[in-house]
């Protein structure tokens, strides 16, 4: 597996070396081993699957509140999308930027996205289908966002007026989220998972 770094202190993108032969490919996309070596998340406690009929749909930007941050990897596993990940941590070296990289079922890369990032993507093809390894249970009370269109991030997306829920249209911009330092956190006091499920 090969690690590379993107703007975001801690978030890669893994892209898995495949073996090839007549029959088609194989590949591991994920390596207990591996995160563990580069200090990653190594226990995911949910997965969860996102599949969008048309290309444009906007998703994002999604994030869990501390003390339920998740760490996130991601990869699509029908049609592509434009992944995207902004820092949102205020003690961060990378506050505010953000990355982004192409995943698609061809190219079988993954963007792991560590606690205290906000999480989002645009569909390039119709029919796309995300695949989520998440290390702490979902929680509804602690879920978060911020705007997709936020000048402050200045995420440039692909593809123009997309489709987003109404529920996303109506998300803070940064600025009023970093008056209250409580939706995110460094890493640390994560409560125990098995409690928090």
């Amino acid at each position: 597996m090969i690690f590379h770094y993107t703007e975001i202190e801690g978030a890669f993108v893994v892209e898995p070396e495949r073996h090839e032969d007549n029959r088609g490919w194989f590949a591991r996309t994920y390596c207990q081993k591996h995160f563990e070596e580069m200090g990653l998340a190594t226990e995911f406690s949910q997965c969860s699957a996102s599949f969008n009929q048309h290309r444009g749909t906007l998703r994002g930007l999604h994030f869990q509140k501390a003390p339920f941050g998740e760490a996130k990897l991601v990869r699509c596993v029908q049609g592509a999308v434009f992944d995207v990940a902004v820092d949102i941590r205020p003690d961060s070296n990378t506050f505010g930027a953000w990355t982004g990289i192409e995943l698609s079922a061809a190219n079988v890369k993954s963007l792991y996205i560590p606690d205290g990032c906000a999480h989002g993507f645009q569909t390039l093809t119709h029919d796309t289908e995300l695949f989520y390894q998440i290390d702490i249970p979902y929680q509804p009370d602690y879920s978060c966002g911020l705007r997709h269109d936020d000048p402050e991030i200045g995420i440039d997306w692909p593809i123009d007026y997309p489709t987003l829920s109404e529920r996303d249209k109506t998300l803070p911009l940064l600025a009023e989220l970093t008056g209250d330092h409580s939706h995110v956190q460094n890493g640390e006091n994560r409560p125990n998972i098995a409690a928090a499920s």
